[in-house]
């Protein structure tokens, strides 16, 4: 009988540059991943993945501005597929949100309560799937294709709004014409 897929959820959350965060996992020297983590008992997605934001960068300030339509899904390589999870799972289906950042670089903090990286940075968006390992790739893939538009749209740089020009102002008793 082959085994479950464990349900969790992924979090893209973009700076105002339009940049990623990504985080070095702690346990994994140059394994590179976007926060991510299971769905506890009676826990929404959405609340799943508010908390992992939380667990992982130490941050609450974000916006949510989308959501995978279709719970993604990727296999553990063989050799791990008894070690993690107590052995219970082949890999993960997760649904994926796309977030806005609206704090700061100060506000991230990933030495939390149990912290899961040693690093972070901010990637361009198209860059993921180089950086990921290599079992997660495929998902990364499909992220970047679900979400690159709206990433797209973020990271162009706001116009400024159009103003009216105002006529020169005229001398009391003359028009603009007769000067």
């Amino acid at each position: 009988m082959k085994k479950p897929y464990r349900r969790g959820v992924g979090v893209v959350l973009v700076n105002a540059k339009g940049k990623v965060f990504v985080a070095e996992r702690i346990d994994t020297p140059g394994a590179w991943q976007m926060p991510q983590g299971g769905i506890d008992k009676g826990e929404t997605p959405r609340a799943a993945a508010l908390r992992e934001l939380h667990e992982e960068t130490g941050t609450k300030a974000a916006r949510i501005l989308g959501v995978t339509r279709s719970w993604l899904r990727y296999d553990l390589p063989a050799d791990l597929q008894n070690k993690v999870w107590k052995g219970k799972y082949r890999g993960q289906e997760q649904k994926w949100y796309l977030m806005k950042f609206t704090g700061d670089d100060a506000d991230i903090d990933i030495a939390g309560e149990h912290p899961e990286f040693s690093a972070w940075k901010w990637l361009a968006f198209s860059q993921l799937p180089r950086v990921i390992v290599g079992f997660k790739r495929d998902i990364y893939k499909q992220v970047v294709a679900a979400f690159k538009d709206k990433v797209a749209v973020m990271k162009r740089p706001k116009k400024k709004p159009k103003t009216k020009k105002r006529p020169a102002p005229t001398r009391a008793g003359t028009s603009a014409r007769a000067r």
